[in-house]
Parts: C-alpha cells; structure tokens; sequence
C-alpha cells in the first residue's frame, strides 16, 4: 500500500519507468478479490497477481497473459469490442480552453460492471480521455480480471480489478478504502452494475427474484455511492457520480412485462436526485444516465428477436444503441465542462421516449 503522502504522479511515473510495485492490501471482507499489476505496461508476458480473501485467510496466484493477445473483451458471439488507445497528454498543449474542460487527465474513476457491455466500454473511455488510474469492479472474476489487464496493456493506464459485490457494504467499503490508498483519490464513480429481468407478468412474479433485482440495482447503487461518496468527502475536492439507470425508469416499456425492473431504476433515478441535493455541499455532483433499448450481449437472444423489431421501429433513430454510444456522456458528466450540472436524468435512446 502505498503512502497516502505520495503523489500519484510520482506512483504513474514510477510504474511507468517499470518499477516494480508491491501493494499491501488490507485486511477485507471474504468477498474481495483484485488483480494487481506490476508495471502499466506490458511489454513481455505479464504475469498478474490475483489475491483473494477468503475467511480471513489470504491466497495469492499468478496468471499469464500473453502478450500481444489484449484485443477486444468480448467472447465470440457477444458484444463486439475495439481496442482502447493511449491518450497523449502532450495534446493538451493543443486544446483550447474550452476543449481542456472536456478531459479526464490526472484523474482516477471506479466503474462498477466494468468487466463488459456498457460499463467496460466507459472504462475504455475514460481511459482515452486522460484518467491515470481505473478500478473496475464486477462480480464475475473471468470478464472483470480480463478487463482489467487488457485496459492496461492497451492504453498504459494502471487498472485495477476488484472482485466485490454491491449488496455487500462490508466489503465495499474495505474496496473504495483499498483503492483510495492505492491512487490516493477517487475523482469519478460510474455506478453501471445492474441486473435486469424481462418478461415476466406482475401476477406471478417470483417475491425472491424480485427481491434480488430490488437489493441489486438500487441497494448496490445506494451502498457504492456511499462508500464512494464518504471518499470524495474525506478528501474535500468532490467529485462526479454517475449512475447508470434506464429509460424503464421514465416510461413503461412495451411489449415486453417487466414491472420489477422498471421500478428499480425509477429508484435509481431518485436516488440519483436526492443524493445530488444531499451532497452538494462538499462539491459531489450525482447525475444519471438512462439508456434505451442498447444493442448489448443480453439483448442478442433469439427470444427477443421479435420484440426488438417493434423496439425499432418505435424508436425515431430506428436503430438499437451501440454499447459505445454512452461513453460521450458518461465522459461529459464526469469532466469539468458540466461543472453546473447536478442531479439530472439524461435520456439517450434515439428518441423512444418521444412518442
């Protein structure tokens, strides 16, 4: 772990220069799992450590990742993916005033559901737009791990991967500490980690699968914003929220019977509203972003083949949302050029909601 004193350009230099980091951990909750990286770049087969706590005993494995292999996070008939790119921090001597506003450099983001879709393409661009330091937390060891070296083998980033779930305030808040003494700050927190149920009629919904999406999608957004909100607090600069909610927050989505879903992310939405108003005060802007209907891995299913042609053709733009067409706004909620803007719901979905 290192001091909270340093700076972190000193740590990213360091890194850079290919100074090998060993990052003591905290003690944490059984459910915490990361992988650390040497060096931000990978020149040679990295190995990466994966720690692992479970019932207070803690394990450690190297896994090897060939080189040259980074490519896209996306298994074969899922999301297609482009590899992200390096930003260049000499092209801030180019930018105008106005421009400059509209980057991440210097800062440090935690995207939960990081490991694919949505919240592994706002990694990505976070990553493009200057940010130094990334943790992605997700659930699901294989994408999130995965995610997290090529990110930094890709852009030179240092990503972290974090193991945590989002119901667990225990362990979410020995992960945000974990991360805060690693980077010495959190600047952005994109809240994406979500579940979403569809189809299934109000009269016969299951209480426990109900309860589940409920405690998932807002109780999870609710314990990470805080965790991640007393960081921001603790610093004094602020920071950005971001949390990923739905258009199924504003209107009720057809044909599809999905009540339990779209109630969930109306409460993200609010939640959104009332921690903005709440945390205001020590400079912490909270926005949400909600998506249409998305062109991702779980919406490519035959099942649904004939209800996306009505999503289509319902939608003005007449067209499903590319999973990287998110990544402009989460970009713009996070960076100083939306400095006045706090507590808004902002719809991207082609113009579904429209008619």
């Amino acid at each position: 772990m290192l001091a909270r004193g340093a700076t972190l350009a000193s740590r990213v230099a360091g890194r850079v220069a290919g100074e090998r980091v060993a990052p003591k951990l905290l003690s944490v909750m059984p459910t915490q799992q990361r992988a650390a990286f040497a060096t931000s770049m990978k020149r040679r087969d990295p190995e990466v450590p994966v720690i692992h706590y479970e019932n207070g005993k803690r394990t450690e494995e190297q896994v090897h990742v060939p080189a040259g292999q980074s490519g896209p996070v996306a298994p074969e008939g899922a999301d297609e993916q482009r590899a992200a790119k390096r930003f260049d921090p000499k092209v801030m001597d180019y930018l105008t005033p106005t421009l400059a506003k509209f980057t991440l450099q210097g800062k440090v983001a935690v995207v939960t559901g990081g490991g694919r879709g949505l919240g592994l393409n706002m990694a990505q661009a976070l990553a493009e737009s200057g940010c130094v330091g990334i943790a992605i937390m997700d659930v699901q060891t294989d994408v999130g791990d995965k995610a997290a070296q090529e990110l930094s083998e890709q852009t030179g980033v240092d990503v972290r991967y974090y193991r945590v779930d989002v119901r667990d305030g225990g362990a979410m808040g020995r992960t945000v500490q974990d991360v805060e003494d690693h980077y010495g700050k959190i600047d952005i927190l994109v809240n994406a980690a979500g579940i979403a149920d569809s189809n299934i009629k109000a009269e016969t919904y299951d209480h426990e699968k109900f309860r589940r999406l409920i405690d998932i999608n807002i109780t999870g957004s609710f314990i990470t914003a805080q965790a991640v909100g007393n960081a921001m607090i603790r610093s004094g600069k602020g920071g950005s929220i971001i949390n990923i909610a739905s258009m199924s927050g504003s209107v009720v989505n057809y044909p599809q019977e999905q009540s339990c879903y779209n109630a969930s992310k109306a409460g993200v939405i609010q939640l959104t509203k009332s921690l903005a108003a709440e945390w205001a005060r020590y400079g912490i802007r909270v926005n949400s972003i909600s998506p249409g209907y998305m062109d991702t891995a779980l919406n490519r299913v035959p099942a649904l083949d004939a209800q996306k042609r009505i999503w289509v053709d319902h939608t003005p733009q007449k067209r499903l949302g590319a999973v990287d067409d998110l990544n402009g706004l989460a970009i713009y909620l996070a960076c100083e050029g939306s400095g006045y803007m706090t507590g808004n719901n902002c719809i991207i979905d082609g113009g579904y909601t429209l008619w």
